[in-house]
């Protein structure tokens, strides 16, 4: 943003970036993963880096400053009768941007929250929204946020007794995007690469996309740029060791971190083993950057390579039944010092996996259930049990 930028500048630091002074990086490739055919879509990005200074490691995230759906945008000054040319106010320093502008690349538009609605309810004569946000009525008011926008809200509860100020007023700042880096730097000097799955669903009526997803999906071409700045990520990083055997589950998009992670290990060769375990629906059009993983596989970079696919048989077969099926040597692989990194689905992935592990140290090692548990705490502590989950 400008008056970030001329901030900066007055203070010396304009190449130093960061989250508040991103870099616009340059798009260098843009390809989707997935298969004719496949319910999903899947985005291989790499952005240049060249004169940033910036760098990073395994482990590390990608923040993505994104700009909200155009369409939407337009919808909403429709809604509010309001030139987009308009100027607004969007901060307590007083800046301002046209409102258009503002709604696209400053203030978040795609999400509801309490405070929204219970500022949102003073500019109305509405007694449905009135009520909605009385004490008595969280319960309701929190169905009514969920999967509901700024659009949804201005059209359920007009007419509306606010200038495009007053409703901008309500909206909170647009928050970055954080992205795990699929790329080593080691490999890949200059650049980095993301895997990014596009969101797209219906709700109350009306199709839905993911912010930043859907802007990659859809609007981000070779040789446009993208704001972004690197965040360190402590706890989630490979051993210090090249000697030390890796086991990675990374169902979806949860490969991001562990291409990232092969990559490096192919360029700094240490006698560790590793271990992928991926995960999707359908092998024909899902097997995400199975070429590179069978080529590393054969190179001896990789040195065991497990494949759930959910929907290629009458039974689900997740990553965690693959564990299952491997659990003997799983169990080798751990009390040889292993660590275990774990990528992807907090709700469910990460949760099935978690029991299926404390599962397979409880039978492999013979112990109680409460033994298995310390076992795995223990691993915890000593950071060779680590997960990077959403």
């Amino acid at each position: 943003m400008q008056y970030t930028e001329e901030k900066k500048e007055k203070k010396g630091v304009a190449n130093v970036y960061s989250r508040t002074n991103p870099f616009q990086a340059k798009v260098l490739e843009n390809k989707n993963l997935n298969g004719p055919g496949s319910s999903k879509e899947t985005r291989h990005i790499e952005l240049s880096l060249e004169g940033s200074g910036l760098s990073y490691v395994p482990g590390d995230c990608l923040g993505i400053l994104p700009e909200n759906d155009p369409e939407l945008v337009a919808e909403l000054l429709e809604e509010l009768k309001e030139d987009g040319e308009k100027p607004v106010v969007i901060n307590k320093q007083g800046d301002t941007l046209p409102l258009k502008d503002a709604l696209t690349s400053h203030f978040e538009i795609t999400l509801l929250t309490k405070k929204v609605l219970q500022q949102a309810a003073e500019l109305t004569e509405n007694e449905e929204l009135r009520n909605l946000v009385l004490p008595e009525n969280v319960t309701q008011m929190k169905a009514y946020i969920e999967g509901r926008d700024l659009l949804d809200l201005l059209r359920d509860f007009g007419p509306w007794n606010a200038t495009a100020q007053e409703i901008v007023s309500l909206l909170r700042k647009m928050p970055p995007r954080l992205y795990s880096i699929a790329s080593s730097f080691a490999a890949h000097p200059g650049q980095v690469h993301l895997t990014i799955g596009a969101v797209r669903y219906t709700a109350h009526g009306r199709e839905r996309k993911g912010v930043c997803s859907v802007q990659c999906a859809e609007r981000l071409h070779e040789g446009d740029t993208l704001p972004v700045f690197i965040q360190v990520n402590k706890h989630f990083n490979l051993p210090e060791t090249n000697d030390t055997d890796v086991i990675m589950i990374g169902p979806g998009t949860g490969i991001a971190p562990f291409r990232s992670f092969i990559e490096e290990l192919s360029v700094k060769k240490g006698s560790g083993r590793s271990w992928l375990f991926f995960g999707d629906q359908h092998s024909a059009t899902d097997f995400l950057y199975k070429d590179e993983l069978e080529q590393y596989q054969k190179d001896g970079v990789l040195t065991k390579l497990d494949a759930a696919f959910s929907r290629d048989s009458d039974e689900k077969v997740y990553v965690q039944h693959k564990m299952q099926e491997h659990s003997k040597e799983l169990f080798e692989w751990l009390e040889n010092g292993a660590y275990f990194y774990v990528c992807g689905d907090k709700q469910y992935m990460a949760k099935d996996v978690h029991n299926m592990l404390i599962d397979i140290i409880e039978k492999e090692g013979k112990m109680t259930r409460d033994s298995a548990v310390e076992y795995l705490n223990t691993m915890q502590k000593e950071k060779r049990y680590q997960r990077d989950v959403y």
